[in-house]
């Protein structure tokens, strides 16, 4: 499945049987050799009394996290369309909590977020005072996490910069322990923004659902933004919306690309 090019392969372990490490997972994201993907998603039973399922993500390069907004989207349809349930609103456990998940008319899907986080240690980001901006590598950025970490800086121009060389500078930089998704966001109008996002673990997607949350959010709060803003992303545009609640919500399409099996020899 994909969400504005950022790709997945969803596997139902609804029974629990299948497990997964890492060579497994780098195996099977290899383009050439496998089949592919930013993110590989798992939909399981959950523990939880208050959810539907559990939700687990893993990076291409066989880390597990917390938060994939994409593909939050991607599991709702995923579990409508091979009838693991025929509600509307799902709430599926992850890492991070519980997320809902609203199947609209038109399959596109509305993910609740959560609330934003800005307090350092819980980035984390070694730094001991919360600040608007915060100085990296040299730049100027915001950070702060949706379930995961995330850097955000405002440019001009977003075309031309070499977003993988910066990227990982900021990445590696001993203030960010876990490291983070890294957004470069481009202000068109109060209500639109582009972006593009280098993930942790994935390299640069065609697109970065909580990263889009994470930008739009930065921007708000720098004064620089709507409430609900258009993201234009590699792949295509999501609606992020930040509601009096404090909570986030991301909206946009989901859609399937084929079916099929493959068998694991590691």
């Amino acid at each position: 499945m994909q969400g504005l090019g950022n790709d997945f392969i969803i596997i139902d372990n609804i029974d629990g049987k299948l497990s997964f490490n890492g060579e497994q997972i780098e195996s099977l994201a290899n383009r050439r050799f496998g089949i592919g993907f930013d993110q590989l998603l798992v939909v399981q039973k959950s523990s939880s009394a208050d959810a539907d399922f559990r939700y687990i993500v893993y990076n291409s390069d066989g880390s597990e996290v917390s938060q994939c907004g994409n593909g939050a989207r991607c599991i709702a349809r995923y579990i409508k369309e091979n009838k693991l349930s025929d509600k509307s609103t799902i709430k599926v456990e992850t890492n991070n909590g519980l997320m809902t998940l609203q199947i609209n008319d038109d399959d596109s899907v509305c993910v609740d977020m959560g609330k934003p986080n800005f307090s350092p240690e819980k980035i984390p980001l070694l730094i001991s005072q919360e600040k608007l901006f915060y100085s990296i590598e040299g730049f100027e950025l915001g950070a702060l996490s949706i379930g995961n970490p995330h850097c955000v800086l405002t440019l001009d121009d977003i075309a031309s910069i070499d977003i993988e060389n910066d990227a990982i500078k900021i990445q590696q930089n001993e203030l960010l322990p876990e490291g983070a998704n890294i957004g470069f966001m481009q202000i068109i109008s109060r209500k639109e923004i582009n972006l593009r996002v280098y993930e942790r673990g994935a390299g640069e997607t065609l697109a970065c659902g909580s990263g889009a949350c994470a930008a739009v959010i930065h921007g708000i709060n720098t004064g620089k933004l709507d409430n609900t803003v258009n993201a234009n992303l590699t792949g295509g545009m999501a609606v992020i919306e930040y509601r009096d609640n404090g909570h986030v919500y991301l909206s946009g399409p989901a859609e399937f690309v084929f079916n099929g099996k493959i068998e694991i020899n590691i």
